[in-house]
Formats: structure tokens, sequence, C-alpha cells
């Protein structure tokens, strides 16, 4: 009976250690906002979108208006396998432009 209460336990943990292992994975792939596209962008919430779009362009400006502008492109049709770090480039070129006019 002693075999069978330890082995039990040896299992359970080896099935907690697992899932724990493949949690860590799906939580730190979903974090790759920067290199995703742009139906991964949709479903990511307004700190990680912000978050994301400061990072591709190294600044503070307008980060409210980047992401305005890369939620309308989100919404294109045909748009959702547009990488994001392409439509922030795309989105951040065309602010700098309307600033400089």
């Amino acid at each position: 009976m002693k075999f069978l209460k330890r082995f039990l336990k040896i299992i359970i943990g080896i099935a907690v250690l697992i899932f724990v292992v493949v949690m860590f994975f799906f939580v730190m792939r979903s974090g790759e906002l920067e290199s995703a596209n742009l139906k991964q962008w949709r479903r990511a919430d307004l700190t990680r979108r912000t978050a994301a779009a400061q990072i591709i362009t190294a600044s503070n400006e307008d980060l409210e208006l980047l992401v305005q502008c890369v939620d309308k492109i989100a919404t294109l049709p045909g748009a959702n396998d547009m990488a994001v770090r392409d439509a922030v480039a795309l989105c951040y070129t065309g602010i700098q432009v309307n600033k400089n006019n």
C-alpha cells in the first residue's frame, strides 16, 4: 500500500511539473506581440498594444494615435496576416509625415 501511495504521489508530481512547464511556454509565447500578426494584435489588451508600439518605435510620442491607427488597419479585410511591426512602421511614418507638413 505504501508503494502505491508513493507511486501516486510521484505521478501527480510529474503531472504538475509538466503542467507548469507547458503553461510557462504558453505565457512566454503570447507575450511577443511585436513579432506577431494583426490577428493577435486585436486579441491583446490596450496595455500590451501600447507597450508593443513603444518598443517598436522606441518613442513615447503619439502612442495613443499610433495604437488607434494600427487598430484601424487591423479591422481592414485581409489584414490578419500583416505583421504588427509593418503596421506600426506604416502608421509611425504617416504620423511623422503629418507632423512635418
